[in-house]
């Protein structure tokens, strides 16, 4: 078959250089937040539960560049190794939800019809309820721990991303390409795999990108209010809600877990507006 039939064109919109320049910064941010969170603790003097009763709640300082918690902890080395904890739920909900929400959006592109409909509403019902709450049940009738807050929050995540996945499959199989290599005979599942697949990718992976946001934030909300990342294990969550007892006698204590959520949160935002931008691409009917 002629790879220039299969080979379907993809329409992008030139980046401006602003743009780019935004897009490389933040890629910097986010691999410097990564590598700090899995490298730093390993280089810190301090352990993530060395304590030192005698300089409890202290302000920040040479020793302590972020203070201490409650019991003498290291606060930096407590975000570090919270944040390994944070972006590891984050990466294996964001897993969850693109494998999910590929084969979901796929199965209703390709099948069309009632099938289409019937996957399409039941993704409009799950998105309509608040993220949060729908997770706060969950947790609450299975229990917090480190693997249903992954799975919880990646079937959260599932819907948003089994609409994007549709829209982009949907814009390829209108393509010529598309149905070139049906009418030259080329099976379905190889055209889905082979060229399909790898064209809507981009979009795929835009909604992939916000997702890990999304799952960043779910998991500092349920963390915040008790049913998250449970004690001794800690996340950036679970750090912020600490830290707000204690805001007006170390108010570093709050603040640096929000800065970490908030900086990776934005940085993760500012990648997705770039990270597949395509033209055309819809996720509604």
């Amino acid at each position: 078959m002629s790879e220039l039939i299969l080979r379907g064109a993809t329409t992008t919109t030139a980046p401006r250089p602003w743009a780019r320049w935004r897009v490389s910064v933040s890629a910097v941010v986010l691999a410097l937040i990564v590598l700090l969170c899995f490298v730093g603790p390993f280089l810190s003097p301090y352990g993530a539960d060395q304590l030192d009763n005698g300089d409890a709640l202290a302000q920040p300082s040479a020793a302590h560049w972020l203070g201490t918690d409650e019991i003498g902890r290291d606060m930096a080395t407590r975000i570090l190794t919270g944040g390994q904890l944070t972006l590891t739920i984050a990466f294996g909900s964001v897993l969850i939800a693109l494998i999910l929400g590929t084969i979901w959006g796929m199965v209703a592109a390709v099948r069309g019809g009632i099938v289409d409909e019937i996957l399409m509403r039941l993704a409009d019902i799950s998105m309509a309820i608040p993220q949060v709450l729908f997770g706060l049940l969950c947790v609450a009738a299975v229990g917090p721990s480190l693997a249903s807050l992954i799975i919880i929050t990646g079937l959260l995540l599932t819907p948003s991303s089994a609409r994007m996945a549709r829209a982009s499959v949907l814009q390829e199989i209108s393509q010529d390409y598309y149905a070139a290599g049906v009418a030259y005979g080329a099976g379905q599942v190889r055209l889905m795999a082979t060229e399909v697949l790898p064209n809507a990718a981009p979009g795929i992976a835009s909604q992939a990108v916000i997702n890990a946001a999304s799952a960043i934030i779910l998991e500092a909300s349920l963390s915040f209010v008790g049913l998250g990342v449970q004690s001794p294990q800690a996340s950036w969550g679970s750090l912020l809600q600490q830290g707000y007892g204690q805001i007006y006698s170390t108010p570093m204590y709050a603040i640096a877990p929000a800065v970490a959520i908030l900086v990776t949160v934005l940085t993760v935002n500012l990648m997705a507006d770039r990270v597949g931008q395509r033209k055309g691409i819809r996720g509604d009917r």
